[in-house]
């Protein structure tokens, strides 16, 4: 069986297809590698951190509430606190 030519040329629409999930790819990839380097960034900022003798732990808490609105920070600190006082904690 002898292929056309034409059914070997790729039509235009695969063409970019092709082309436009090849640039998606390299921008995730792109992405992935700047995330990379932030993150090792942070990790760095946190080794100082706990040179200068800051507790890592307590600064990584600091860092997820402030990420939290005022709202759902306050429901977060009444529900631990409530629970700690069923527990005899407090």
């Amino acid at each position: 069986m002898a292929t056309s030519a034409a059914a070997v040329k790729e039509e235009p629409a695969t063409t970019f297809a092709k082309d436009q999930l090849k640039a998606i790819i390299e921008r995730i990839e792109r992405l992935e590698e700047e995330k990379k380097t932030i993150s090792d960034d942070i990790r760095d900022v946190y080794a100082e951190a706990k040179g200068n003798g800051f507790d890592v732990k307590a600064l990584r808490t600091i860092v997820r509430l402030r990420k939290q609105d005022a709202n759902e920070r306050a429901e977060e600190e009444t529900i631990l606190e409530t629970y700690m006082q069923a527990l005899g904690m407090l």
